[in-house]
């Protein structure tokens, strides 16, 4: 196993890693729309979601893995109305590329996100 960390996405705010390979394969932590300087976006759930796509693009890279090589993802949202919303920016960064994905509804994410993303992907 071989946990990853970079500066170009938020550090863990707890005990564990951005995120895990193992073999061939990654395993992300949930990204919420903290900056890689460990501030919260606030915009809505769009821009949210945008900064969560920037941070899993740093810890992919970091992994030698890309969204192109993302097997599943895990959606968690706070409200199944911004399901639609948030469907419109996830298509903006898994367009032609469509992973098997989960969208759960949760009562609350870590410093009350509207969002957070997990990922497992194919290391390069």
């Amino acid at each position: 196993m071989n946990s990853i960390h970079t500066n170009e996405a938020p550090a863990a705010i707890g005990p564990y890693s951005q995120g895990i390979i193992v073999n061939n394969l990654f395993f992300s932590s949930g990204q919420i729309p903290l900056t890689a300087e460990g501030e919260m976006v606030t915009g809505d759930v769009k821009e949210q979601t945008h900064q969560v796509f920037k941070n899993l693009k740093a810890v992919l890279k970091e992994a030698g893995a890309s969204l192109e090589t993302v097997i599943k993802a895990t959606v968690f949202i706070k409200s199944m109305e911004d399901f639609v919303s948030i469907n419109e920016v996830y298509g903006e960064y898994f367009s032609t590329h469509k992973p098997a994905r989960s969208c759960v509804e949760v009562a609350r994410l870590p410093k009350d996100a509207l969002i957070e993303i997990e990922v497992v992907a194919l290391v390069k």
